[in-house]
Formats: structure tokens, sequence, C-alpha cells
């Protein structure tokens, strides 16, 4: 078909836009968040930088409340992520939808959880650098949640092994351990954490996690003795009463009921319909052996949490004398048995307190309100000590503990999850809301910081003019809460540290003097006419980045100290640990609970400052938990406490959007016929194009080195209007070709099916042919099989045919390999004749290929070694050890004298070896060289010829059958020239003798004796050599004036 002719409108009045893109890959559509763009007036925009009115909160509330009716719980600001409580399951969290956001950049798919975790992980692995993820919000928003499903997705997507599969299962286990410990039912949360998590996550360099680390900050302690009505204290208190055993609790001095505890009835709320605290407590059970936790631990822990339960539960009342003393005794034993300490010290903690002063210890009774707050404080303590050291037991599980692994630097990258309040505003706010509210005043600090830091870094690479940017900084807040002598907390620390009974007033009152001055600080005292309405007399207002807020004194010096010395001392392992004996000793004032938490703070911003951060800002809809429900005034309120709409401002202060060219061009290409249906040249030079015949103008966007940026959202959803206008047409051009690809395709399957059937016939009618071949085969085969043992006729003429080619061939292919080479295929019958002729022939051809390959010293040596195997071979016992060793030319090198060889003449030295020789009486042994000549043997003693044997003149030789080396010449005894005999002994007696006989042709002379050998003395006289077998060779003379010889017989026969 011909190729649609389209006309190319160019829009007029369109401003920049930014290209998504649809991705097709592994059979999955990735569908851009632009794609979205043209359903906007139903759906919100999926970036509130796209807002057109981006300074107005209406505006922006009513983009999340579109989205929220949708069931778009996520929406970015950028690159923070804002997450709307549903409070109902959404399947959105499956393992699909985990493979669906993985290793996709950031703004290529829909808003949600897993983008961020996914960037993060990525953004980790390749930049080598460490990441963290800060999750904030009111409580009941859904940060824990948000923290869960961040690491069900590392859990799910990294890599692991069986080692890591354990990390990666305590890591898991370690949430509900955590939330049964410190979360709590409130009036806006089931399961409230009350108190900030940042967890570190460690990978290795696979991308794998391998361990752990989790720091806590700000425990809400008073929820263990007060809460509020329709709120409960922390969930193991009623885990531990409805699922532990009857046996346990009995142990622990419980009842199965929580009404009987003052510290569990002050909120009115026992039982929550959506909690199973049976079914939780079997979970945390499981958890703490999976995390690695002892059962001599677990049983010092319940006994903490129990002592607790019976501090609520010990009452006071006035002795007769006025004195504060403990009415309820059966607690007070139970307190002892399970803290582990002494009952009359427990007893004086409660009721009296010591004083310092001048160096003098003094003990003064409390009054009962003093008590009961002593009591109270002293569980807040211990509830929270041990809840500090359940994290460090848990970090001790999940630390990486290859210490090769640790000290190679670089080898590890980290995560790290931030799950911390939000800013927060009641009715009444203590203590805790000011550390929340000051914590959440340096994160915004760090926030906007960090955001324009990156705003900054980002232009500078894509080589575009940063323009500053105007915002609100809060450090002056900051330094109100936090500067050195002049701030809250150094305020408070004096207070606490003046001589005298501190006050509450007394502190207000120093605040007023110290900080009346402060624009963000008001007092009752210091405000005027109209605020002072709003500011109680024990009040003070700070005004936060976030709002104003009113804080109450009362209690706030309680809050900065506790009586410890008693737990100081404990029998609990726990306890022990948690309290140090050297508070109790130490004259040094510990520091404050404020200064604590200062400290700890700067100390979690400086692990942030290191990090590369993402946000996850949380958002709950309504406060009563419904789904579906979105409560317009309740949302303001967080949007506010959150800082969102400043830091969208910040966002948008410069260019709203920007994309990379690829992605740009990819989706808009269809609007320019320059750049459709594909461009060709340099992305930038495309793009250029693109805009120009889109009509942007220069104000409304800039081109970076990599990416094109967008100043106002509306030029993007005109553009996007534009697309969608030309879809139409992009769709026909579509239908258009795909109806003639298919008629194309069904064309080519017709003509293929012809041909293909005219070839499968081919086929078929070759295999039938093959099949009948075969079965002649096999007939013909079988039958000649059959008659095998017949003459040779028609019926096995094929069969033997076979048989005598399969031997030649197996002849062929296998012949023998050498000389020794014995091996032969088995010949059929009528081949026995023919396989013997073979057989002799190929041995024949080899052994005169072996001949001509042998070099003439080695035949020598080979011809030497025949005649030694002729002459001793089964015959004498040191002969198998004789051959694997060659035979030599000469014994002697220089050893032989010149003067011998001068006196010898032309007769040249063919072989010369030391001997010894025994003489004829008396069997002296004397050392001597025996010299081979072409025609005689001579004996030499230094440089004197002593004997002369010539070759005709010898008549044998005579050699024992054992390991010895002696032998024995025979000479003419009628000869006056020779000697008689001569009795010699030599380690070399087989070369020996082989050389001798062969140069004096004496092969079959030599004699082998086992047990005597005879020889001459001299005329008439003879001399016997007796042999006989034994451990060691030893030579003597016997009593008959034999010569004995005992050597060791190895291979006796």
């Amino acid at each position: 078909p011909q190729k649609a002719v389209h006309n190319w409108p160019a829009p007029s009045g369109l401003g920049e836009g930014f290209a998504g893109r649809a991705f097709l890959g592994e059979g999955r559509v990735h569908r851009v968040m632009e794609s979205t763009l043209t359903a906007r007036d139903r759906v919100g925009v999926q970036d509130f930088v796209l807002l057109e009115n981006y300074t107005s909160e209406a505006a922006f509330i009513e983009n999340l409340r579109r989205r929220f009716g949708e069931k778009l719980i996520y929406t970015y600001i950028g690159s923070v992520l804002v997450s709307v409580n549903p409070y109902k399951d959404l399947e959105i969290y499956s393992k699909a939808h985990m493979e669906r956001y993985r290793g996709v950049s950031f703004y290529e798919i829909s808003p949600h959880i897993y983008a961020v975790s996914d960037n993060t992980y990525r953004a980790m692995r390749t930049e080598r650098r460490d990441q963290c993820i800060l999750i904030s919000g009111e409580s009941g928003a859904g940060k824990t949640e948000a923290s869960k499903k961040i690491l069900q997705y590392y859990a799910t997507t990294c890599p692991v092994t069986d080692h890591m599969s354990t990390i990666r299962d305590r890591l898991l286990q370690s949430n509900p351990v955590l939330e049964a410990f410190g979360n709590a039912k409130t009036l806006r949360n089931d399961n409230s954490s009350r108190f900030g998590k940042y967890m570190d996550v460690q990978f290795d360099f696979r991308g794998a996690p391998i361990g752990g680390h989790i720091l806590n900050y700000l425990l809400e302690k008073s929820r263990v003795v007060h809460q509020n009505h329709g709120e409960r204290n922390f969930h193991i208190f009623y885990q531990l009463l409805e699922g532990g055993e009857q046996d346990q609790l009995s142990k622990l001095g419980l009842e199965r009921n929580a009404q009987k505890y003052h510290y569990l009835v002050k909120g009115c709320c026992p039982r929550v319909s959506s909690i199973n605290d049976k079914n939780d407590w079997k979970t945390v059970r499981k958890a703490l052996i999976v995390i690695g936790f002892h059962e001599e631990e677990v049983e010092d822990l319940l006994n903490i949490i129990a002592s607790v339960l019976h501090l609520g539960n010990t009452q006071f009342g006035e002795g007769e004398d006025g004195e504060t003393q403990i009415t309820t005794e059966p607690q007070l034993t139970y307190l002892s048995k399970l803290l582990g300490v002494d009952g009359p010290a427990l007893r004086e903690a409660l009721t009296h307190k010591k004083l310092t002063a001048k160096g003098e210890e003094m003990i003064s009774p409390l009054s009962f309100e003093q008590a009961v707050a002593a009591r109270d404080a002293l569980a807040k303590a211990v509830y929270g000590r041990a809840f500090t050291w359940l994290v460090a037991k848990i970090n001790q599980s999940l630390a990486f503990k290859d210490e090769v692994y640790n000290s190679s630097k670089g080898s590890s990258s980290v995560i790290g999850l931030l799950d911390i309040y939000g800013f927060e505003v009641f009715q009444h706010n203590s203590f805790e809301q000011f550390c929340i509210n000051y914590c959440n005043e340096k994160l915004q600090q760090l926030f906007i910081k960090l955001t324009l830091k990156s705003e900054q870094e980002e232009y500078e690479a894509e080589g575009i003019t940063w323009e500053p940017v105007k915002y609100f900084d809060n450090k002056i807040i900051c330094d109100l809460v936090e500067e050195k002598h002049k701030g809250f907390i150094s305020i408070l620390d004096e207070e606490c540290l003046r001589p005298g009974e501190p006050s509450d007033i007394s502190f207000l009152e120093k605040l007023e003097e110290t900080l009346g001055g402060h624009a963000h600080f008001v007092t009752h005292k210091l405000a005027n006419g109209k605020t002072r309405k709003a500011v109680g007399r024990e009040e003070f207002r700070l005004i936060h980045y976030a709002g104003e807020v009113n804080y109450t004194v009362n209690g706030e010096l309680a809050n900065q100290s506790v009586n410890s010395r008693t737990a100081g001392s404990s029998d609990n392992q726990i306890l022990s640990q948690c309290f140090h004996r050297e508070e109790v000793t130490t004259q040094k004032r510990p520091e404050t609970a404020a200064t604590q938490f200062k400290n700890s703070l700067a100390k979690l911003i400086e692990i942030l400052m290191s990090k590369e951060p993402s946000y996850v800002r949380c958002i709950k809809p309504n406060d009563a938990k419904q789904s579906g429900r979105f409560d317009e005034a309740l949302v303001r309120h967080q949007v506010k406490y959150l800082g969102l709409m400043e830091n969208l401002r910040v966002r948008r202060a410069g260019f709203a959007y920007r994309r990379r060219y690829e992605a740009f061009l990819q989706r808009y290409k269809s609007l320019c016929p320059g750049t459709w249906p594909n461009w060709q040249g340099r992305l930038a030079d495309g793009v250029a194009a693109l805009v120009q015949h889109l009509g942007y103008k220069p104000e409304e966007y800039k081109l970076g080195k990599t990416k094109i940026f967008i100043r106002f959202p509306k030029t993007l959803f005109t553009t996007e209007d534009a697309l969608e206008a030309r879809r139409p047409a992009l769709a026909l051009t579509l239908q258009t070709s795909w109806r003639g690809y298919r008629e194309r395709a069904k064309y080519h399957r017709i003509r293929n099916a012809v041909i293909q059937s005219a070839w499968r016939g081919m086929k078929s009618r070759r295999k039938a042919r093959r099949r009948r071949h075969a079965a002649e085969i096999i007939r013909k085969f079988i039958k000649g099989f059959i008659y095998r043992h017949y003459e040779r006729c028609p019926e096995n003429e094929y069969f033997l045919d076979h048989q005598r080619f399969s031997f030649l061939m197996t002849l062929v292919r296998n012949p023998p390999k050498s000389v020794l080479d014995k091996s032969w295929p088995v010949p059929p019958p009528s081949l026995t004749e023919a396989s013997e002729h073979l057989c002799r022939l190929c041995m024949q051809n080899m052994m005169r290929a072996y001949c001509r390959r042998i070099q003439p010293e080695w035949k020598k040596q080979m011809e030497q070694k025949v005649v030694a195997s002729q002459i001793f071979q089964d015959q004498k016992d040191s002969y198998p050890q004789s051959v694997p060793k060659l035979f030599v030319a000469s014994r002697l090198g220089r050893e032989l004298n010149l003067k011998v060889i001068q006196t010898l003449g032309n007769d040249k030295v063919k072989y010369g070896v030391a001997v010894t020789k025994y003489d004829r009486r008396g069997y002296k042994a004397r050392p001597r060289q025996l010299l081979l000549t072409s025609s005689f043997a001579v004996l030499v003693a230094e440089a004197k010829l002593k004997q002369r044997i010539d070759y005709s003149a010898l008549r044998s030789i005579s050699v024992s059958s054992l390991t010895d080396g002696f032998m024995v010449l025979h000479v003419p005894s009628e000869d006056n020239k020779q000697k008689s005999d001569v009795v010699l002994q030599c380690d070399h007696v087989i070369e020996v003798v082989t050389k001798l006989a062969t140069m004096a042709d004496k092969k079959n002379k030599v004699n082998i004796s086992q047990d005597s050998i005879k020889f001459a003395v001299a005329r008439g006289k003879e001399g016997v050599i007796d042999f006989t077998s034994g451990p060691e060779l030893k030579v003597t003379k016997g009593k008959k004036g034999h010569l004995l010889v005992t050597a060791p017989q190895l291979n006796p026969r």
C-alpha cells in the first residue's frame, strides 16, 4: 500500500513541553508520566510541578483530592513522593508491580513508592554513593507501611544467597518486634509508631543486602504511665497478657486481664477490633527467634515488661508519722524478684531521694506526689532503656561480620530509611512535641538546602544559568532552640543545674528574660492583647516554619532526669547493661534529655548529609480512618506542616520541567514532518527543529547539553493536546500499515504453504526409500547370522562380507602401536590364516621401523642388556635391580692414572671399574682397578700393573646367585705367566661381567653358583667361597679356610 500523506499543522502559541515516550520491552508496555496529561482534568497531574497555579494551596489540595478519588495515592513534587493513606488494601503492591518498576527510569511510569525505592537502589549501584530515604508525616499517615514496602521491595528484587537470605529475614522480622515495643494504638492510628527510626541497609558489590543497623529517636516514654482517652499503652503489654502461656504469666505474677493494671486502664481501651494481640504475640516470639535472641534474654526482657506493670500497681500512703510508704507489699515483692534488686533498697529508692551538698550525702523522704512521680519516672526509664537495649541487640543480629570483607574499602554501600514523626500540633503540646517539631525544623532546613543544591548542580551540569531562589531560611528558628548559652536547650540545662529546687515557672521566667526579644518566641507576658488570649500563663509559643505552636512548661524539668541508683545494681542482665553502676557513683550530673536529643539529632543530620537523599511525604486524608473520605481541612493542615508548598515553590523557581532529548523526541516527533517517523541526526538538533516547528518562544525553554528545560506547564499541556489531536491520523497510518503488512504476510504464508507441501512430499518419499533399504539390510543380516556356520552361500554372503569388512576396518582403525603391543583383534573363522600373516607382517614392519630409528649408542646399550639378560635372567637375585640402570662406558673417569695409560701404550682402555681383590692366602682385601682392553684385562694398584689376564687365557667366570658382588676369573694354573684364579668384588658385577664376557667372547663361560665357588689357589690347591643368605652383606674367613660371604637374598627362589 502507498504511504499515507498528511498535512502537518504548525500549532502557534505552543510553549515548551516535555516529551514522554512509550516503551515496549520484554512484552511490557511502560506508560510514561505524560501519557495521562490528556486526562488531567479528571485525575489531576502526576507531578505538582505541572500545576499552572503552583502558588495556590487550594489548587494543590484539589489535585490531591482528584487523584485520591481515582485511587491514585502517589504524586510527585519533582523527585519528592507525596503519599496519601488510602486506609484499605490496593492491588498495587504485588510482585508483578515490583517487576514493573524494576530498572525503569524514574519518570517513565506512574508515581509509586517502588519507583523511589528502585531509583535510590540504582543510584547506589551506579554512582557508588550512599543513599537515604526520608519518610515523614503525622501519625496514621502511613510512614511505617511505606518503610515496610521499601524493605519488601529490596527483599524481593535484590539478588540473594543463603547467608543473605538470613539477613533479609532478620531485616523483615525486626519490624514486628520494634512495632510491639515501640508502637501503640492512638486516636489517629491503631498502629502508630511512637518513636523515630533510622535504619541503614547495607549492600555488597553485587547489590545484595548483607547487613543493617537501626538508630532510634525519642521514644514516647510518657505513654508508659499515661494514655489519653481512647488510646492504649505499647502493644507488647497487651500481647503478653493475651498471648502468654498461663505458666509464664504466673511466674511473672500477672493475670490475663488488662483492666487490673493501672498503666493499662487510663485510656479505657484495652481491646481494639483491628488488632489481634494473641496472634501478634506469636508473631513477636517467632521473630525474636529468627533475629537470634537467646531464651535467657527473652526471659529477662519479659521480666522488665512485667515489672513495669507491677510498678504501675505500686501504691503509696502516709504512715503514722506522716512519711510516705508503700502500701502494696505483693507488688514490691514481685518487683524485687523481676528486677533482680534488693527489696529494702527498692523501697527506699521509691520513697526517698538522695541529695549531695558540699560533698555530703543526705537522704530525705519524698512527699506522696513526689513518690508517685518517682515511680512513674522509674517505669519510663526502665522501659525506655530496655527499648534502647532491644534495638542494640537487633543491630548485633543484623551486623555484617565478615572482617576481610569489611576491611576492603568501597566494598559495600548503604541505603538509609528514616521513619520519623512529622510536624505535630495538639491542644496540649508537651516536651515530646517540642522535640518532634525541633527535629522537623532541622530536617526542613536540610531538605531545602539539599533540594536547592541538587537543582543548582543539575543546572550547572546542563549549562543552564542558575538564578538564586528566595526562600524562608529557618536557621533562625533552629538557632533559637540549639544556640549555645542563649538557646532554649542551653537555658533548660542551666535551670536543671541551678542550686535549690528548680520549678517550671522559674524556667519560663528565664526563657522570657533571655529570649524575650526574639521574633519567633512569645509568652503570655510578652504577647500583645490579641495574642495573649491564645497563650496560657504556663505556656510559650514558638513560630515554626510550619506555623505557631504553644508548648506547656508543666513537667518540663521533671522529664530531664531519673533516679537510677536502684536499677544500676540489678541482677537482671538487661538492666545491668542499661543502667551502669557508674551512674550512681559518679558526681557528674548526667546530660538532660533535651541535650541528649540535640546531640543525637546532630549525628542524624550528619549521617543524612553524607548521603544522597530521597523524600516521601505521607498524608492522612481523614481522622476517622475511613477509605474514600477526603477531609480538606485536615489535609491542608498537613500540607502546611510538611512544608510541601514551600518545596513546590523552590522546585518551580526555575524551570518547571525537564526531560532528556531522546524522551522528548520519541514522544512528540510525530508533530513535526522533519522528525517523523525517525530523526537521523544529533538529538539536540532534532529537538531544536521540533520546538521551532511547534512555535516555542525563546523565554519558554532552554536547551541544555542532554535535556530540554521547560518553564511553564501550560506549554506542556498545549503540546500534549496537539499530540492528542494528532493521534487519529497516526492511528490511521498505523492501521493502514498494519493491514498491508497483514495481507502481505497472508500471501507469503499461502505461497510458503505450497512450496512446503512439495518439499514435505519429497522428504517423505526419501524417508520411505531409506526405511525400505534399511529393512532389507536388516533381513539380510539376520539371515546371514543364522547361516554363519555354513559354507558360503547366497543366504550368508552379506553377513560374511560384513564380518570381513568389520575385522579389516577394526584393524585399520586400531593397529598395534608398538613392538611391545601384543593386542590383535579376533578374526572371523574365514580370515584366521590371513590374520596370522597380517600380524607377522605388521610386527616385522614395526621392528624394521624401530631399528631404523634407534641411535648407535642406544643400540650398543641394548645389545649389552640383551647379553646381560641371557646370562643373568632368573639366575642372579640382583639382576632385576640392574635392568633399569644404564651401563656406562667407564666407572673411573679421572681416577685412571696417566702412567698406567702410557704403560699400556696402543692398547686403549675400553672400560674401567674400581674392584676389591681378595688374596688367595688369608683373603686380605686390597683395592684395585680392573681395566678392560680389546685383548686383555689388567689389575692395577695405584700406578703399577699387578696382573694381566689375556682373554685367550681366560677359561671362565664364576658368580653367585645372590646379591653379592663377587666374581672369580678362572685362568689356567699351568700357565706360569698367570697367578692362578682371581677373586674380585665389585658394586657393578652385572655390568662388569657382561662387558668382560662380551669383549673376551666368553658369554657361554659364565657360571652362576648357588652355594659355593671353587677356585685355584696354586698348583694342586683349591680355595672355596661359601655363599649364604643373611640380613646384610658380610665377608669373613671360615674355620676350614673357606671365604664366607653373606648377602641379602632379594628374590628367594
